[in-house]
């Protein structure tokens, strides 16, 4: 596996890219073709469909940008993290932790949850 913390800022570098091409670069790079997305509120199979999610929060919460929290941990192919989202120099409204499965250096899937989500989010 490669490192827990490498895996989460990787990641998080995805979802903070807010050029759609740019994101798709880094899809492919670190994303297998056949890797899917899942939490509570939406789910993606494939690198454009993931594309779209994440533009689609980016559009609903502009500005705001995902940040780590605390220290990724991880065994074998596995890794978990948590998160925050929020306006930069301001408080995180959004909290979560995912779980990244990682095959052969690339992430397979991520099934998340929202650890805290404000009720006008």
């Amino acid at each position: 596996m490669t490192d827990a913390l490498t895996i989460a800022q990787t990641y998080i570098a995805t979802w903070n890219e807010t050029d759609a091409t740019r994101r798709a670069a880094l899809i492919g790079r670190d994303w297998a073709p056949t890797a899917n997305y899942i939490d509570p509120l939406m789910a993606a199979d494939g690198p454009e469909a993931l594309n779209g999610i994440i533009a689609a929060v980016q559009e609903r919460f502009p500005g705001f940008v995902f940040s780590l929290l605390g220290k990724p941990d991880g065994f074998g192919d596995n890794v978990r993290f948590s998160w925050g989202l929020g306006i930069p120099d301001d408080e995180i409204i959004i909290e979560g932790t995912d779980f990244v499965r990682v095959e052969n250096g690339l992430i397979t899937g991520v099934t998340g949850f929202l650890d805290k989500v404000p009720a006008a989010a």
